[in-house]
C-alpha cells in the first residue's frame, strides 16, 4: 500500500500539469481557496501550486453558476511576488435562460507582499486581477468585457490559529454590470499536521442594477495528505441579502 502512494501521487502531478499546460496553450472565480476571502501571503520564490477544483453559487429562484473543472496555477516568480492563473469551464442556468457550458472567463493576477510579519505587524499585500472575456458572453458563460478586482488583504498567526481578511473594490464596465465594494475576514486553526478547519464572513455590493448584494458565512479547510497534496474543501450560505448557497472542493499540490 506504501509503495502506491507515490505512484498514484506521480500519475496525479502528471494529469494536472498536463492539463494546465493545455488549457495554457489552448488558450467566476473564488479567492483563497477554499474560501471567498484571500490573503496576502504569495507563493515561495521559483516554487508552484497549482488546483484542480469545481466551485459554484446556486440561489434560491433556481440559476446556478459552476465554475469546474477548472485549473488554477500559481508561481513564485519574484521574491514576495506571486503569478497567478484560472482557466475554467462554465456551467450556468437559470430561469429564462438556457443551459450552457463551455470555456469561461480567464482570470491573470499578480500576487505582491509588501509588509512581512513579524511579533506586533501583520503581514500585507495586493492581489489585482483582470478577468480576460474568453468566455462566451452570448450564452451566460462570460463578461463580454475584460474586468478588474482590487483587493488589499492582511494576515496574522499565533501558534495553530491564523486570521486574515481585507477587502477591496470590482471594476466592471461591460453592460447590465455595475462596480462594487467586498470585503471577507476569516479565522482557521491547524489541528494537527493534516486538518485546518475555518471559517469566514464574506459581503460584497450588488453587482447589477437588479442585485441587492449579499452577506454569506463560509466554512471549510483542508486536509494535508503529506506536506504537497492536499484536500480542499468548503460551503456555505448567504445571510443578508440575496439567497445563496456556495461550495468548492478541489485538489491542491505544491512542488
Amino acid at each position: 500500500m506504501n509503495r502506491c502512494r507515490p505512484r498514484v501521487r506521480n500519475i496525479f502531478r502528471t494529469i494536472l500539469r498536463a492539463l494546465c499546460l493545455n488549457l495554457v496553450l489552448t488558450t467566476y472565480s473564488f479567492a483563497g481557496p477554499p474560501f471567498l476571502t484571500d490573503d496576502p501571503e504569495p507563493v515561495d520564490l521559483r516554487h508552484w501550486e497549482a488546483y484542480l477544483f469545481t466551485s459554484g453559487m446556486t440561489s434560491s429562484s433556481g440559476s446556478y453558476g459552476i465554475a469546474g473543472p477548472a485549473v488554477e496555477l500559481n508561481y513564485g516568480a519574484f521574491p514576495d511576488t506571486q503569478l497567478h492563473l484560472i482557466v475554467p469551464l462554465t456551467s450556468v442556468d437559470g430561469p429564462g435562460m438556457p443551459a450552457a457550458f463551455g470555456l469561461g472567463d480567464m482570470e491573470l493576477g499578480v500576487k505582491y507582499r509588501f509588509v512581512h510579519e513579524t511579533n506586533e505587524w501583520p503581514q500585507i499585500g495586493i492581489f489585482p486581477m483582470a478577468e480576460l472575456p474568453t468566455g462566451d458572453e452570448s450564452r451566460g458563460l462570460g463578461n463580454g468585457r475584460t474586468w478588474f478586482r482590487l483587493p488589499l488583504w492582511v494576515q496574522k498567526s499565533w501558534g495553530p490559529w491564523t486570521t486574515y481578511g481585507g477587502g477591496g473594490a470590482v471594476v466592471n464596465p461591460a453592460p447590465g454590470q455595475r462596480d462594487y465594494p467586498f470585503g471577507g475576514w476569516l479565522v482557521q486553526r491547524n489541528l494537527g499536521k493534516h486538518l485546518t478547519l475555518g471559517g469566514e464572513i464574506f459581503a460584497q455590493g450588488a453587482d447589477t442594477p437588479n442585485d441587492k448584494g449579499f452577506g454569506a458565512l463560509n466554512f471549510g479547510g483542508s486536509y494535508n495528505v503529506n506536506e504537497h497534496f492536499s484536500l480542499l474543501f468548503s460551503a456555505g450560505h448567504s445571510v443578508a441579502g440575496d439567497n445563496h448557497t456556495l461550495w468548492y472542493f478541489g485538489l491542491y499540490e505544491t512542488w
